[in-house]
């Protein structure tokens, strides 16, 4: 089976345009191997795709993994008509075996370049080239920058590039790779995205054959599956596979989502989780100006009029005021997955970066989602690294911008952020473009709607209230009111009334008695100004709200 990625190797190398090639992304997985001879189709890695597959036309193979040390993979009588190594044993340790493979690269570019005829094609792979060659350990390790230096010689040496001689860094994340070799504009960098429909439909053929059970509701098509399960890897899908097989049981349309779910989630390794949209704009209390143009947008989503949708939504307002909660409600109106974003900062240098460019690659696979961003002027980073970091907050700031605008993801990727301090989130990643809708949330302006509000909150646990506020509860009723003030409201309530005998009515005013309001007023205040001067339109801060905003 060829690949996208596999047919770039093949046009870039037999074009001579590249003899190098960084293969990252899903490098881990497992690959469909086509039959090679009287070897029938099957599942293997990477590395044995490459060398039974890909370069199967070559005639020595070598390969070289910190745990194995370097190996003759094909070839090997060929190898030993090296006369600098006919009967030693290849070197373990990184410095000494990359200078070896270096060394035999250069003899077999000599003896193509004197005697054409006994020309050998060599390829090379350095598996889990990350541990060999790491971003970081200080710029005064020279026998790290030794080693990078001898790599990046296979790419740049005309010796080997003007050879037969293929070479190839694989590595799940490119920046988890030295930059010597990360940023070398002659190697060619090859991403192997997560299994799509068109290439998981023949995996799954295959699989079939080995775990008939299972799949038997779809063997009339699989492409069906195939499009449902796209994203997770094919070994995390054989595992399912296998399990279900044991235990024979059968899969089943309703399945796939709660399965797609739990195979993303794991492969994500706690990067992301998916929250379950299982409510509407119509849960949400009020905000009548906001729910009637996030719906226009999801009528233009459906409909696949991008070009008038956004790129991303910021939700800004005080704490409390239930951003989350909106992002939910949107996601389940628009009937797509929600993708939270988890704490992908980590503590060892170019591991972060790592976990980002893992997360964006799980994004491009998920297909139309909604990707949130809490708390997004801690999570985003920002342009100047001057805060100690050694630059990791500039550089997921970079990342991060590219990603949010890149035009080809509108209308598959919707992006929402949520802050309480938007004037702490980098100008440049709120701009038309990267976020296109700046919307407002505020607390209640009158008593009516703080009543409004609790008396919601309080009917879902089943504490009725009457419908015009009681004129015992008017005078203690609160404004700035938050629906997580009001949500704390409901469920104090909700306490009387069950250690209690007392009615609805006096459980709601005894419970507003001694009320202090979670964050200080003018906090609220403060963070209040933040949303209404961020807002991208007018409509949608309530009038009694406008006069600060138009008087400036």
């Amino acid at each position: 089976m060829s690949f996208p990625w596999s047919q770039e190797i093949i046009d870039l190398y037999e074009s001579g345009a590249a003899s190098q090639f960084i293969l990252h992304g899903n490098v881990n997985d497992r690959v469909l191997i086509p039959p090679q001879g009287t070897v029938p189709e099957r599942l293997g890695n990477l590395p044995e795709y490459l060398r039974e597959s890909l370069l199967a036309r070559f005639d020595v193979i070598l390969a070289y993994d910190l745990g194995n040390g370097a190996r003759v993979e094909k070839g090997g009588e060929s190898f030993t008509q090296w006369p600098a190594w006919r009967d030693k044993a290849l070197p373990t340790a990184p410095r000494e075996a990359v200078h070896v493979l270096s060394h035999y690269l250069r003899y077999c570019g000599n003896v193509a370049r004197l005697k054409p005829e006994r020309t050998v094609r060599v390829a090379v792979l350095v598996i889990n080239a990350q541990l060999i060659v790491p971003p970081g350990q200080g710029s005064a390790n020279y026998e790290l920058s030794a080693i990078a230096s001898q790599l990046r010689d296979w790419a740049t040496d005309p010796l080997i590039t003007g050879s037969h001689c293929a070479t190839f860094l694989l590595t799940e994340n490119l920046n988890d790779l030295h930059p010597l070799l990360a940023n070398n504009p002659q190697s060619a960098r090859i991403a192997l995205p997560l299994p799509t429909r068109e290439t998981l439909a023949p995996a799954l053929a295959h699989l079939h054959g080995l775990y008939p059970k299972p799949l038997v509701p779809f063997a009339a098509d699989l492409t069906g599956i195939a499009a449902a399960l796209a994203g997770a890897t094919l070994e995390s899908i054989e595992t399912m596979l296998q399990i279900r097989q044991h235990r024979g049981q059968e899969l089943s349309q309703a399945d796939l989502v709660a399965i797609k779910k739990e195979l993303v989630e794991k492969d994500a390794n706690g990067l992301i989780e998916f929250l379950k949209p299982d409510r509407t704009l119509d849960d949400l209390h009020g905000v009548e100006a906001i729910k009637t143009w996030l719906r226009q947008d999801i009528a233009l989503w459906k409909k696949g009029e991008l070009a008038a949708m956004p790129m991303g939504y910021l939700f800004c307002g005080p704490v409390g005021t239930g951003k989350t909660f909106l992002v939910e409600c949107l996601a389940g109106e628009a009937g797509v997955p929600v993708v939270k974003m988890k704490n992908f900062r980590d503590r060892w240098v170019g591991s972060t970066e790592g976990n980002l460019e893992k997360i964006f690659r799980l994004l491009e696979a998920v297909g139309r989602c909604m990707v949130f961003i809490d708390e997004a002027d801690q999570a985003l980073g920002g342009r100047n690294a001057d805060s100690g970091d050694s630059g990791v907050s500039g550089r997921i700031y970079g990342m991060m911008a590219e990603q949010m605008s890149n035009s080809r993801n509108r209308g598959r990727i919707l992006w929402a952020l949520a802050t309480s301090r938007p004037d702490l989130v980098e100008i440049d990643l709120k701009r038309p473009g990267r976020i296109d809708v700046k919307i407002p949330i505020f607390p209640t302006s009158t008593v009516a709607e703080s009543y409004a509000l609790t008396r919601a909150l309080c009917k879902r646990r089943g504490v009725a209230l009457p419908e015009a506020i009681p004129e015992g509860v008017a005078p203690l009723m609160p404004t700035l009111l938050t629906p997580g003030a009001a949500e704390a409201l409901a469920v104090k309530t909700y306490r009387i009334l069950k250690t209690s005998t007392t009615e609805p009515v006096a459980a709601l005013a005894s419970a507003l008695q001694d009320y202090q309001a979670p964050v200080p007023p003018a906090v609220i205040e403060s963070q209040m100004r933040l949303a209404i001067a961020e807002a991208t339109d007018l409509s949608f801060v309530p009038a009694i709200w406008r006069e600060p905003a138009t008087a400036k």
